[in-house]
């Protein structure tokens, strides 16, 4: 069951978070009841942190708390998305099997005390962790309430330990199948590391300098296997006994250590938490971003926000609050990118523990407060919008990621600190939401045919393959901009010999880069067309390529700092340097109208977001979201979902949803 029988079971778009009723008592659970009543809840995750009780000792179970309070919310109206508790193992599992507790890259073992106090590696977690999630699924498998499966929370804990660098040896014989073979990705002739036996191998913990970036990447990939994995034992667990979907949380962006793409192709629904990285137009930007990843790991097809704060903004070393209306906003910004609901961690917010401070739906304050308040008034928004159930987004350019990519670029050694893989990303994802343009994501090795413009803002790892595939995209008519430090090792990662990138790129490309030249911190250059630059430079010659603008500084003077290449039916651009926000402003712009990629919505000012779900019968729905303070007075009229009226302005702020049927009644085009 995927997000259509979902939403068939909720009679709609889902609303509500997790719920952990064993914080609190009766009188507050029939409080509960009336106030999910009045906010429109219809689904709650149940158990996500509740193993020491419903498994208060091994092997013996409780689960008649548990069953009272599902049977309570399925009796007023609230399904049940259950989750199986083994993101936070209980005291007596630590107790018992001290060797399962995580051991960090310098050897030293956690203890108990926090969430994800577990190794994913080491088998007593893994039986129990099975254990408990088949005992949950025989017992509520087929009950009425239960309409979704949330296997564990947030994957995934690293750990260095023995349990891991047994399981790791055990990958490493599977992936490259003998010594030699490893010794030969891993560049062992280097440093004296050649291994002639497997014990010798070990996790890359602490070491004196650089680690090995073979070994690095391949722990990376080892581990994001072995969650997979152990994801697997629990959903299979769970299918022996229950036809619900089953799915987990997955974070964004760069929170877990997991190949997201092979994690979408496991679940049943993709399902992302989500907490914005910056207050204001960027958290409204973070938003997009992280609503356009879940929606393509998802394979296009509609997802689930499983969590986000009703007010918290995570900026660097402190927790921000929303601004009134950011709720509604953030909220929306999610369900026209594809989501079938919004979810919130949590319910009420917990009047002691780790998280006491977190925001929640029903806060310290209660009903009586602001948060509630627009709770209430968001859960009135998103049942009007029920009717969207199931329809799609669709994007006519994608920005490239890849978690080999990440990976490898967050190694040691490479020539500069400032090199942000994430970021980058980010950033080309902004340009062109500031342009008006949905966007995806996209892995180098799928089809790209789709997409008039493709993005690769840090391919720094890139397969002979990825090569090769970028390569056709340009040749049968795609806009490609690759950016700089792009394709310089193959997978394992071995530096590209003969000059960057791969060959297929440089051809797509019509260049040849033969040096990397990083900047100093604080050095700033400006290139010849006036656009100014830091953090980067390369050497490079064109090979057939068009010089659009040169270096001006040192010894790279009159060199192409920014090239575009016609090759068959479309155009390779290659970006050498890091422009500043105005210079990479204008180049996406000037790339989205030689692809020919329009705004979503012409028409409307900057900070005006609209994006536009369709429906397979023809019915499209456009969301307009105004993040600016200004009102704006739409191009066209329509018939607004959330006021059930006509809108032809947008206050400071303000939202619509308007219908357009397929013959073409209610908004205009």
């Amino acid at each position: 069951m995927t997000a259509d029988r979902l939403t068939a079971r909720l009679g709609g778009l889902a609303f509500g978070g997790d719920y952990n009723p064993e914080q609190w008592d009766e009188p507050v659970w029939k409080q509960d009841d009336d106030l999910m009543r009045v906010a429109g809840v219809n689904l709650a995750t149940v158990g996500v942190f509740s193993w020491a009780l419903l498994e208060p000792e091994e092997g013996h179970y409780d689960f008649a708390w548990l069953d009272a309070h599902i049977q309570r919310l399925h009796a007023n109206g609230v399904a049940v998305d259950l989750a199986t508790p083994t993101a936070s193992p209980p005291p007596w599992f630590t107790l018992a099997h001290p060797d399962a507790l995580p051991v960090g890259p310098d050897g030293a073992r956690l203890t108990h005390g926090s969430r994800d106090t577990y190794c994913l590696a080491a088998p007593a977690y893994r039986k129990a962790s099975r254990r408990i999630a088949a005992a949950l699924a025989q017992r509520f498998g087929d009950h009425p309430a239960v309409v979704l499966w949330h296997v564990h929370n947030e994957y995934a804990t690293f750990c260095w330990c023995d349990h891991a660098a047994a399981a790791f040896r055990r990958w490493l014989r599977a992936r490259h199948g003998s010594l030699e073979a490893l010794n030969e990705a891993w560049g062992t002739a280097f440093w004296s590391q050649h291994y002639t036996s497997w014990e010798q191998v070990l996790p890359p913990r602490a070491t004196q300098w650089h680690r090995n970036p073979g070994q690095c990447l391949d722990y990376h990939r080892f581990w994001s296997d072995e969650v997979v994995a152990a994801y697997r034992e629990q959903r299979d667990a769970i299918r022996a006994h229950s036809d619900r979907p089953v799915t987990t949380n997955l974070m964004l962006p760069a929170y877990q250590n997991l190949d997201l793409w092979a994690f979408g192709r496991e679940v049943d629904l993709v399902a992302i938490d989500h907490y914005p990285s910056a207050p204001g137009m960027g958290a409204a930007a973070d938003t997009a971003f992280g609503a356009d990843r879940a929606r393509s790991l998802a394979g296009g097809r509609p997802w689930l926000l499983m969590e986000q704060g009703t007010s918290t903004v995570y900026d660097t070393d402190r927790v921000l609050t929303k601004e009134p209306g950011d709720m509604l906003r953030h909220t929306l910004g999610h369900i026209a990118r594809g989501s079938e609901g919004a979810l919130f961690f949590q319910w009420r917010q917990s009047r002691a523990g780790a998280e006491q401070w977190h925001s929640a739906m029903v806060p310290h304050a209660g009903a009586d407060s602001r948060i509630f308040r627009e709770v209430r008034a968001l859960g009135e928004a998103v049942a009007r919008l029920g009717e969207l159930a199931g329809s799609t987004v669709t994007a006519q350019a994608a920005v490239l990621h890849d978690a080999d990519a990440w990976w490898a670029m967050d190694g040691d050694g490479l020539p500069s600190p400032d090199l942000d893989y994430h970021d980058a990303l980010r950033r080309a994802h902004q340009a062109l939401w500031e342009n008006g343009v949905t966007a995806d994501l996209a892995h180098p090795a799928h089809d790209l045919g789709r997409y008039r413009l493709v993005i690769a803002p840090a391919l720094y790892l890139l397969s002979d393959a990825g090569a090769a595939n970028l390569r056709r995209y340009v040749q049968g008519g795609g806009t490609l901009l690759v950016q700089h430090f792009s394709g310089a090792v193959d997978e394992r990662p071995h530096a590209r010999l003969g000059g960057y990138p791969a060959p297929p790129l440089r051809e797509a490309l019509g260049i040849r880069v033969e040096e990397y030249r990083p900047l100093r911190r604080d050095e700033r250059i400006v290139l010849s067309d006036g656009a100014r630059a830091s953090v980067w430079s390369e050497a490079l010659r064109a090979e057939g390529a068009e010089l659009i603008a040169a270096y001006t500084h040192g010894m790279l003077a009159g060199a192409p700092a920014l090239t575009r290449h016609r090759f068959g039916g479309g155009q390779g651009w290659y970006l050498s340097t890091r422009l500043d926000d105005t210079g990479y402003a204008e180049l996406i712009a000037r790339l989205l109208g030689e692809a020919g990629v329009a705004p979503e919505t012409p028409g409307l000012p900057r900070g005006v977001e609209a994006v536009t779900r369709h429906a397979a019968d023809g019915r499209r729905w456009r969301f307009l979201i105004n993040h600016t303070a200004q009102a704006v007075a739409l191009p066209w009229p329509g018939h607004d979902l959330l006021t059930d009226g006509p809108v032809d302005e947008l206050p400071p702020g303000g939202c619509a949803v308007l219908r357009q049927e397929p013959d073409g009644t209610g908004s205009s085009p």
